[in-house]
């Protein structure tokens, strides 16, 4: 007599993916890539088009805030928002190809994966724009958000309940303050560490090759990601 076959066994549900343990959100230009050579193509590119002088030295010397606030230094109010989306519509052709990872971005990342978090950016730059220079230059952060600029980045980080923000940016430390979460400055942009400083930035690193050891000694100084 054949022996009935045992019923096959249940299929097992797939293990819950596990949260991080912590965030920790990055700014985009000129804190992970320097994107001056890059932003100083698309201003010629739309200077050619216009004929309208722009000092794209004077320009790639203060990124920061949004396209349209500097914009507004050299257009007339009436063209500003039609001559942001033209500087978008450009950007793809003439920003990505120059612009390059800023020393120690990649490990800064890495570096925030292998403790167990996830990497964050939030910028004002839009995220097309932005997800176009990260899969270019290989940088990997777990999310992307773009279009917010200073205060307003409190929004994304209080989405992703970050614990920590770093840029370089004056308008970086405003966001963080505002998300009441860590402010880590590098003075790899257009604001001197004084500067920085003088904002409320809670650290202050030279470049982001300083950022793995920081980010060890804050984890197992603190015990838990916090301010």
């Amino acid at each position: 007599m054949r022996t009935p076959s045992p019923p096959p066994a249940p299929s097992r549900p797939p293990a819950p993916s596990r949260p991080p343990a912590f965030t920790v959100g990055f700014d985009l230009d000129m804190t992970l890539i320097d994107s001056r050579p890059g932003i100083k193509a698309v201003y010629e590119a739309l200077v050619a088009e216009t004929g309208v002088y722009v000092d794209t030295d004077l320009v790639t010397s203060r990124l920061g805030p949004p396209v349209e606030s500097e914009l507004a230094n050299w257009f007339p109010a009436d063209r500003v928002a039609a001559l942001g989306d033209r500087y978008r519509a450009l950007y793809p052709d003439h920003g990505i190809t120059p612009t390059t990872a800023l020393p120690g971005a990649a490990a800064a990342l890495t570096a925030v994966r292998a403790a167990g978090g996830r990497a964050l950016v939030v910028t004002a730059k839009s995220r097309p724009l932005a997800e176009l220079h990260l899969d270019h230059l290989g940088l990997a952060p777990g999310a992307v958000v773009g279009g917010l600029w200073a205060d307003a980045k409190a929004t994304a980080l209080t989405e992703y309940e970050a614990s920590a923000y770093v840029g370089d940016h004056v308008g970086d430390v405003a966001g963080a303050r505002a998300a009441r979460v860590l402010s880590v400055a590098v003075a790899t942009g257009p604001c001197p560490p004084a500067e920085l400083r003088a904002a409320g930035a809670d650290v202050v690193l030279p470049d982001l090759r300083a950022f793995p050891e920081w980010l060890s000694g804050w984890l197992s100084g603190a015990g838990a990601p916090g301010p």
